[in-house]
């Protein structure tokens, strides 16, 4: 009798539990998770903070691929609605008949997508529509030179887009990209728009642009329960799905069912080094939570951990120019304030968003998210106000570095400043860091494709996830690149090249 394969899988976050999920379903293969902290769900998991629960950076459960929502229907069931819920996916709609009812723990809460700019101390569509309202908030004269500049950028478009910026003056003209996205961007990278390469906005925005905004703002559907939305704009989707508690709440069901079915998940274990011979690995040496450390042998190894580090795992005999392109490869860190606040003064306290992009150039306060609106349930009271400021830094500047309690009385007196919130009526306040949230596309981004190149090479070694490729994924993406690597050892496929095309290729564009 042949004795039980073993994967092992670096990280307990989305695409490191989608992984394991998927051996136990599909094979005979055991996964091993070790996991560098003591949560589950890496940046998708949900922090409680005394009842009152944050979503770190907010992640909307919608998807272009039917496989990934019929995944997450597979852990945890919609909530059931008056209506039979239907689901568009690719010009077919079909109807699916719920029965849990939202007193259900574990459930899938049907939530409206809101989200708006602030700006000039005035709340704007997001994306930004250029109707009425826009144009009295904007001025006359204001909404004519960004109409001029993004007819001029139509006519005289950049004709290679080496940079965002060129990707962001294309779209929507070089007037509204210095209003509304040169600062926020900046701002969020902490370098210069024409430091950054053109492939972020294609990742991220795609081919949204002024036009479809305008095209979705005449079109659109009055819908209640339409969801995946297969031909709307990743920056247009209107409905979602949400886990009662927040996005943890669903990965660790996840890791229960995997505990379960015989899988395995350790925390506070710090991978050091991967053990392999000639381009094939053989275990992976680890620091456990008493600092002592440990091999485990493998048959296959799952990673998910930060490039730069897999690369320094792998010792001495990476080629030196490889070692410099990893070493190189920079990445943007997060931090969220907490705030329990009595009210919100937007919207005469009646506010809808999940979150507000603050487009404010005199705050360093990123984006404000409203937790109530993401689920009632993440809030204790529900007649208080559960706010989630958010900050974009790098370890060791003088954001990350600040004190605690500095920090937040920081964040306070910048939502005030822009007249948000009333500093007497904070009732509870709370902060959390989160390094290397987003993979940069800057840095030796550039030179990226070799070191993808190098570890293709190792033959039982499959990157996934955001900070196991360096890409910047949604969730979803994460997921597919989970559930395509387990399926490339399933079919003895040794081509990766499926992996890395997920969230590149035309099919999965978010676009029509």
């Amino acid at each position: 009798m042949q004795p039980q394969k073993t994967a092992l899988i670096i990280g307990a976050g989305p695409a490191g539990l989608t992984a394991a999920y998927e051996f136990l379903k599909h094979t005979e293969i055991k996964p091993v998770i070790l996991e560098m902290t003591e949560d589950i769900g890496g940046i998708s998991k949900t922090v409680n903070y005394k009842g009152n629960r944050i979503d770190i950076g907010g992640h909307r459960f919608f998807s272009k691929s039917d496989v990934v929502m019929n995944w997450w229907q597979e852990i945890m069931p919609i909530e059931k609605t008056d209506t039979p819920l239907k689901i568009s996916y690719q010009n077919k709609t079909k109807i699916v008949t719920t029965k849990t009812d939202s007193d259900s723990q574990d459930v899938l809460l049907i939530r409206n997508r809101v989200s708006r700019i602030f700006f000039l101390k005035k709340l704007f569509n997001y994306p930004l529509t250029l109707n009425l309202d826009t144009f009295k908030k904007l001025g006359f004269l204001l909404s004519i030179k960004i109409g001029y500049s993004y007819l001029f950028a139509l006519v005289f478009p950049i004709k290679k887009e080496k940079s965002l910026e060129d990707f962001f003056i294309n779209r929507f003209g070089k007037k509204l990209y210095y209003l509304l996205f040169k600062d926020y961007t900046e701002k969020v990278w902490g370098v210069s728009c024409n430091e950054i390469s053109a492939e972020w906005g294609r990742q991220r925005i795609k081919k949204l642009n002024i036009l479809k905004a305008i095209k979705h703002a005449l079109t659109k559907k009055k819908s209640n329960v339409q969801i995946t939305q297969k031909d709307t704009e990743t920056s247009l989707i209107e409905k979602f799905l949400y886990p009662k508690y927040g996005p943890g709440q669903l990965w660790e069901k996840v890791a229960k069912i995997i505990q379960d079915k015989g899988g395995e998940i350790h925390h506070c274990c710090k991978v050091v080094s991967l053990h392999y011979t000639d381009f094939k690995t053989t275990g992976v040496e680890f620091q456990n939570k008493d600092n002592v450390n440990e091999v485990v042998l493998a048959d296959y190894v799952i990673s998910t951990m930060p490039v730069k580090y897999l690369i320094r795992g792998l010792g001495n005999t990476v080629p030196k120019e490889i070692k410099t392109i990893a070493d190189g490869l920079l990445y943007r860190d997060f931090i969220t304030v907490g705030l329990l606040v009595e009210s919100i003064n937007l919207d005469n306290g009646k506010i809808k968003d999940n979150w507000i992009y603050i487009q404010e150039h005199e705050v360093k306060l990123g984006r404000l998210q409203v937790f109530n609106n993401w689920s009632p349930y993440m809030v204790k009271d529900p007649s208080k106000v559960w706010l989630g400021l958010e900050y974009f830094c790098n370890q060791g500047d003088d954001l990350w570095e600040m004190d605690k309690d500095e920090f937040v009385q920081f964040a306070i007196k910048e939502l005030s400043s822009i007249g948000i919130i009333d500093p007497k009526n904070v009732l509870d306040q709370t902060m959390i860091k989160m390094p290397k949230t987003y993979p940069a596309y800057f840095g030796t981004y550039n030179q990226f494709d070799q070191v993808k190149e190098y570890v293709n090479q190792f033959e039982n070694l499959f990157l996934i996830g955001r900070n196991g490729m360096h890409k910047y994924n949604n969730q979803d993406h994460s997921m597919l690149t989970a559930i395509t690597a387990v399926q490339n050892i399933i079919n003895n496929r040794s081509n990766k090249d499926n992996l890395w095309d997920i969230n590149t290729e035309d099919e999965y564009h978010e676009e029509k």
